[in-house]
């Protein structure tokens, strides 16, 4: 991340403005590149830093540098909202990508972001640039356009605002053309993105919808671009988003369940 401009003013704001200065890239700091990228003085980052490392937020290798200690792994776990969601999508992830043995993904709409809570990969599975706990410009995504199809108008008007990064030479960046797709998604009940983010990888992405029926999450699977026969992915996709959907007690997810029943048993009387 990009060095601060001003330094943050409350002692809440300084803890979070070191500890938003790791990043994927940047996952080991020393105090003077913690002090350089939040705009605090050294002295201010050193009483920081060792608060933070005493509460095992930080941890100080040997080599002098600092990283995310366990115990803010710890204290995130504990987030309904992730491990919840998590925990109910995995046995339908699981399953996907033993059908698949490629990249299946869970991941939620956080801020103007996306954040992926979950990646099952194969060995050979098409690379990628996701990553757990890591995020991505939602225009771009498979998930994401998933999301921000069904966010609030403000939320999409103000993500298609931009700037819109063109990830490759496929990245639609258009606003007009995005609505189109957005609103596209919404008719279909799923999305495809094809090297939209790599060149190489193509995205099946799916809504999972919570108790009270509006979009709380979407799950994907991500295969090689060339060989993908993405129609064929699709109903898998959409079948374990209504799975995970159901489990979490969305109305219209329940409501299938019991048409499929029905149809299921007329049928079963007619044979």
């Amino acid at each position: 991340m990009p060095p601060r401009t001003t330094s943050p003013a409350s002692v809440g704001a300084r803890l979070i403005a070191v500890l938003d200065a790791f990043s994927a890239r940047a996952s080991a700091l020393t105090l003077s590149e913690l002090s350089r990228r939040t705009g605090l003085p050294l002295t201010s980052t050193h009483r920081l830093v060792a608060e933070l490392a005493a509460g095992g937020l930080l941890e100080r290798g040997d080599d002098g540098r600092y990283r995310i200690g366990l115990r803010l792994w710890e204290i995130a776990s504990l987030a309904p909202r992730g491990v919840g969601l998590r925990e109910t999508a995995m046995p339908f992830l699981e399953d996907l990508y033993e059908a698949t043995h490629q990249h299946v993904q869970l991941a939620v709409l956080e801020g103007h972001e996306v954040l992926y809570l979950e990646r099952l990969s194969g060995r050979d599975a098409v690379s990628i640039i996701s990553r757990v706990g890591g995020r991505l410009a939602p225009h771009a995504t498979g998930v994401g356009v998933v999301l921000l199809a069904h966010a609030p108008v403000d939320v999409q008007e103000a993500i298609l605002a931009g700037p819109l990064r063109r990830l490759t030479p496929r990245t639609e960046t258009r606003p007009s053309e995005l609505r189109r797709i957005l609103a596209d998604v919404r008719r279909d009940g799923y999305a495809i993105t094809d090297g939209t983010v790599e060149t190489v990888a193509l995205s099946v992405a799916a809504p999972v919808r919570g108790p009270d029926d509006t979009v709380v999450a979407a799950i994907s699977v991500v295969v090689p671009a060339e060989s993908a026969q993405p129609r064929e992915i699709v109903p898998a996709v959409v079948a374990a988003a209504r799975g995970i959907s159901r489990v979490l007690g969305a109305p219209s997810s329940q409501r299938l369940a019991r048409t499929v029943r029905r149809e299921t048993h007329r049928r079963d009387l007619q044979l």
